[in-house]
């Protein structure tokens, strides 16, 4: 896993006090300070193991290079649109939030924002506060019977969906990951968006801010809309285009907004918040006591379980980490990567395809987290930077690498109770087995030739081939051993394959000077695993 140990944890906005005391409790060391200035987050991120924001500090490439032993960035809160998710995921730096934290919150804001739109709640309040009682102008609609269209069927928009069927709203949505057959046990029929647009009266928005979301609700989609829609957004600013949402406004094709987030914040452009039918909050949607608490508490325990390595959760980009962490899937970890360091080392190349079959039931799911393993352990002592299972699969896309995973439930004997990993070089003769035997990563075959007994995979290696017949190679590199004062700590052959036999030996330390050995085999090479 190449992560180091967390020691210190740099707080940048104000959080509830809970998050500061289980760090602490935990054994980190902790810094608290809100509204640094971005000269200032760059100066303070470069001693920092670990950086807990909300939404206000944006985590850009910029201090990411800055923050030289930077491991995690906690997100409290559901969003990591303030986090360069991919400069973060190149550097090897996890990044992680609180996806449950705030839901609830969340949630409950946008149905508020529904009932003042249907009564002008806060239009009246204001009215009233001017000294006047103008109850003609106030007019509303009763929910009863009116149809919502929720856009994103996540936490938070499941939650607004039952809250609102109270109302007795009839509830469609769409999202593209939740099924309609899920959707519909909390009571939402989903349709494709083009459908949704002119059955409804009211949209609410719980989608992500991504390219494919941005503007979502836009010229086109409010000219398919009825009449007088009315339009929710407590999600991300630019999901909902505003310019597009002024003009509906001053038409009259859309009725009312009620806006807590702007695509800037805050606006400076007030058009919007100014129209008398726009509803506007300053990004309020997880501002509850309980929602900062539990998003607080959320991120320190998850930071302080993977200091003390008990686990990960709320991963945002490097989900086959989270699966290090588990004692079962530790050495398949060790395994794929020591793999794949032999398969490079013998391939004598990076790029290329490389086919990763996990053989055996018990390893049916393991491809998410073998795969950058195995990329990890190609591009191991390459030029890139320190490769992690957080960034391995995204340097070997860079590196030209495509690593791929197929599946097979049958495995061999022996290894059909515990399964085995091969890895292949596409193209090439080139391809090495293993499997973990107790916790000790094995090899059992290479280029086709099978190891009589599996060579373990640890430490200072020599594997080399050459013909079954000259035992000159053993006698050779017992001499250098000896003359380099190291020791032969192992020693596997493997079955004879068109007169050759591989062989793996572990040293006490790598040899400086392979010379002597080279013109007895046919091909030898060294690693440290």
């Amino acid at each position: 896993m190449a992560l180091g140990k967390l020691q210190k944890v740099l707080i940048s906005e104000s959080l509830d006090p809970c998050c500061r005391e289980i760090l602490q409790a935990g054994g980190l060391r902790v810094t608290e300070k809100p509204g640094l200035s971005k000269e200032e987050l760059l100066r303070e991120i470069r001693d920092c193991d670990g950086l807990i924001v909300r939404s206000a500090t944006k985590v850009t490439a910029e201090v990411l290079e800055a923050a030289e032993r930077l491991q995690v960035v906690g997100r409290a809160g559901t969003g990591v649109d303030n986090v360069d998710v991919e400069a973060a995921t190149r550097k090897g730096v996890l990044v992680m939030n609180t996806p449950t934290g705030n839901s609830l919150s969340a949630a409950e804001l946008t149905c508020g924002m529904i009932l003042c739109l249907a009564r002008q709640i806060p239009q009246a309040a204001a009215s009233m506060k001017e000294g006047k009682w103008d109850r003609k102008k106030y007019m509303g609609m009763e929910l009863n019977g009116k149809t919502l269209a929720v856009l994103g069927l996540g936490r938070i928009g499941r939650e607004v969906a039952i809250r609102m069927q109270a109302f007795g709203m009839k509830t469609i949505g769409y999202d593209p990951i939740i099924t309609a057959d899920v959707s519909a046990t909390f009571g939402v029929e989903q349709l494709p968006l083009e459908q949704i647009w002119p059955r409804c009266d009211f949209i609410t928005v719980h989608t992500p801010l991504l390219p494919s979301t941005t503007g979502l609700l836009n010229d086109s989609t409010f000219a398919k809309c009825r009449r007088g829609v009315q339009v929710v957004n407590c999600a991300r600013g630019g999901i909902v285009d505003e310019g597009a949402l002024l003009r509906a406004l001053q038409s009259g094709q859309c009725g009312g907004a009620a806006l807590d987030v702007f695509t800037q914040e805050p606006p400076k452009d007030r058009d919007l918040v100014n129209h008398p039918n726009v509803i506007s909050c300053p990004h309020l949607g997880a501002s509850t006591r309980e929602a900062q608490s539990r998003c607080g508490k959320e991120i320190a325990m998850q930071i302080v379980d993977m200091a003390t390595g008990k686990g990960l959760t709320g991963v945002v980009n490097g989900q086959a980490l989270s699966k290090a962490f588990a004692p079962q899937t530790k050495p398949w970890i060790t395994l794929a990567k020591a793999l794949g360091t032999v398969l490079c080392t013998a391939g004598k190349q990076v790029q290329g395809s490389v086919q990763v079959c996990t053989l055996g039931t018990p390893l049916k799911e393991a491809g998410s987290y073998l795969t950058p393993a195995v990329a990890a352990g190609m591009l191991a002592g390459g030029t890139q930077k320190e490769v992690t299972l957080v960034n391995a699969t995204l340097l070997a896309q860079e590196a030209g690498l495509k690593v791929t995973t197929t599946h097979s439930d049958v495995a061999p004997e022996p290894d059909s109770i515990t399964g085995l990993v091969q890895v292949s070089l596409q193209g090439t003769p080139h391809q090495v087995t293993g499997t973990v035997q107790g916790s000790t990563p094995v090899l059992r075959q290479i280029n086709g030739a099978t190891f009589k007994l599996p060579a373990p995979l640890s430490g200072p290696l020599l594997i080399y081939r050459a013909k079954a017949s000259d035992t000159s190679a053993l006698a050779t590199l017992t001499g250098l051993l000896s003359k380099a004062g190291a020791q032969l700590l192992s020693y596997q052959s493997s079955s004879t394959v068109a007169g050759e036999q591989w062989s793996v030996v572990g040293l006490s330390a790598p040899l400086s000077n392979l010379g002597e050995l080279k013109p007895r085999v046919t091909e030898i090479f060294q690693l440290h695993l």
